[in-house]
């Protein structure tokens, strides 16, 4: 069986006709194998979902128990249709999972979702996953994203606070993952007091407390006076009135694309965190090296320089050209 065979691009997203199954779909479908429970990748009303459980239960939490008709706990081997599939740490966000595609005759295939090599507290590390197909994200595949050690940019963080005692220091933080993981790092670097959260985070950092991470003291952003220094919010608070409650605060921003100074001083952020959930260049191209695959599939993202760097380095590759997966909306 070919590869396209057992796995090919459509408007809905990546699909698996062996299987009769789609991967991280964009719209509704029958069946759905979903990676992580990021908004651009799981997404409601399909008639069946299997994922991890943290992620199917990351999702009821999300968009309701309601959010599809069966649920299926990935664990294991499983067989779908005609092809056998397993979930396998991808390290990008609690419960987060790569995909790997098995048929009986034909090359073995590998989506490994979004997925991130660097050190995070809130989940499990990623886990190489040999396969004659690599499925990578782009995200952040050009050579000038190189993200430093995100304990480093905490010490940025405390120098910060040291240095602004009187000031709020507010940082913008995807609700799911980035906001947990913010947190976790916080307390590593040495932040111990009570850290503020914005009400839109409440349920999801719960969550992870259930799941036995510890985040510390957490206290509630929405107060009338809001006694903690470090207070994490999504990035869309920052367009609300929400935001006018603190007087004269350091606005902060934990993202991969900080980076990029533009980006950072048109959001008008005062303190920019190079914190990201996703590969840089060189864990990206150190990944598809200890893998040595066939082939290599680029969904999304940067795909030519990626491409490039593949052609340079004699690993065929090809872009699906997938849309509808970006960062988080909020």
């Amino acid at each position: 069986m070919r590869a396209d065979q057992i796995l090919h691009p459509t408007e809905a997203g990546l699909y698996c006709p062996p299987g009769d199954f789609f991967i991280d779909p964009v719209r509704p479908v029958p069946r759905a194998l979903i990676t992580h429970g990021h908004g651009d990748h799981a997404r409601s009303g399909h008639g069946a979902v299997m994922a991890t459980r943290q992620t199917l239960e990351i999702m009821a939490i999300r968009y309701g128990e309601d959010f599809t008709d069966t649920r299926q706990v990935a664990e294991g081997v499983i067989r779908v249709g005609d092809v056998d599939v397993s979930f396998h740490p991808a390290g990008h966000i609690l419960g987060s999972a790569q995909i790997a595609v098995m048929p009986q005759a034909g090359p073995k295939i590998v989506v490994s979702g979004d997925y991130c090599r660097a050190p995070n507290p809130v989940c499990a590390p990623y886990e190489p996953v040999p396969c004659d197909i690599f499925v990578t994200e782009a995200t952040f595949g050009l050579p000038v994203f190189r993200h430093p050690d995100p304990l480093l940019e905490m010490e940025r963080l405390k120098a910060s606070m040291a240095e602004f005692p009187e000031r709020h220091h507010l940082i913008g933080a995807y609700a799911l993952g980035k906001a947990q993981r913010v947190i976790a790092l916080a307390r590593q670097a040495g932040i111990d007091g009570p850290i503020a959260i914005h009400g839109a985070l409440q349920r999801l950092c719960q969550y992870h407390v259930d799941q036995g991470i510890d985040l510390g003291e957490l206290v509630p952003a929405t107060a009338d006076k809001v006694e903690a220094q470090l207070v994490i919010a999504p990035p869309s608070a920052f367009a609300s009135a929400w935001v006018q409650r603190f007087r004269d605060p350091v606005i902060g921003f934990a993202s991969g694309w900080m980076t990029v100074r533009a980006r950072a001083r048109q959001r008008g952020v005062e303190l920019p965190l190079v914190i990201s959930d996703h590969v840089d260049w060189p864990q990206v191209t150190q990944t598809i090296r200890e893998l040595a695959p066939e082939e290599v599939w680029i969904t999304h993202g940067t795909e030519d320089g990626l491409m490039r760097w593949c052609e340079l380095e004699g690993f065929p590759s090809r872009p699906l050209r997938l849309v509808g997966y970006e960062d988080e909306p909020e």
